[in-house]
């Protein structure tokens, strides 16, 4: 679902035998779904981003975290490249607890009941993961802090759920770290 377009031969034969032992060319399934995906993208990105402004209302409020990253907040250091870029400002939001520890974040996450806790991020669902044990576990500590991966960082994929919904959901997993 893309294509490769280059005036390097040597290139060129390198991603050939690429493509040629991997499959360059998806399945019908995997069209259709694309095709399918395509027709209802406007609406969900609409969602999203509506969602993920709400949810961050809550989050910058919350007693519990210490830090808010999305790119809609003027405080982000790259706002004003996004709202160069960008419509809207996305449905991926990360957020730093105040106590910035594994035991506090694991509780936290296991109190969740409509966030799902996945390393894939992007769906129509809310999915939320923890980077320091999930994504960026194999990293050592000290390329861990190099990249700001603590703790105490979350990572939530909003999705196209009822808003106050999720934000109920946040509200009980905070409520269980007091």
């Amino acid at each position: 679902m893309g294509a490769l377009i280059l005036n390097n031969k040597k290139l060129y034969e390198e991603l050939f035998l690429i493509t040629k032992s991997c499959g360059a060319v998806p399945g019908p399934m995997d069209c259709f779904l694309a095709l399918r995906g395509i027709k209802t993208l406007y609406v969900r990105m609409q969602k999203h981003c509506n969602n993920a402004k709400e949810i961050v209302k809550y989050l910058v409020k919350n007693e519990h975290i210490e830090k808010v990253y999305w790119p809609g907040l003027k405080t982000h250091p790259n706002h004003k490249t996004a709202k160069k870029q960008m419509k809207d400002f996305g449905g991926m939001v990360s957020f730093q607890l105040k106590k910035n520890n594994f035991k506090q974040a694991t509780k936290f996450l296991s109190n969740l009941k409509l966030f799902k806790l996945a390393e894939s991020l992007g769906g129509v669902e809310s999915l939320i993961s923890h980077p320091y044990s999930m994504t960026h576990a194999s990293l050592s500590n000290e390329q861990k802090n190099l990249n700001s991966i603590t703790e105490g960082l979350i990572r939530i994929s909003i999705g196209i759920e009822n808003h106050e919904d999720l934000i109920n959901d946040l509200e009980k997993g905070f409520k269980k770290l007091k």
